[in-house]
């Protein structure tokens, strides 16, 4: 669910430490989407 502001500068490098951290040991073979809920946004066809 899109969230209605732009992602900032500092969420995405939270993200970033994040994944190289030692923290998520465990995490593999995924895909973290820092886009405030914008991946799955389609927009309308204009008539």
């Amino acid at each position: 669910m899109p969230h209605g502001r732009l992602v900032t500068a500092d969420e995405v490098a939270d993200a970033i430490v994040y994944l190289a951290s030692a923290t998520p040991g465990s995490t593999t073979g995924t895909y973290l989407a820092v886009d405030g809920g914008m991946q799955r946004v389609r927009s309308r066809p204009t008539s």
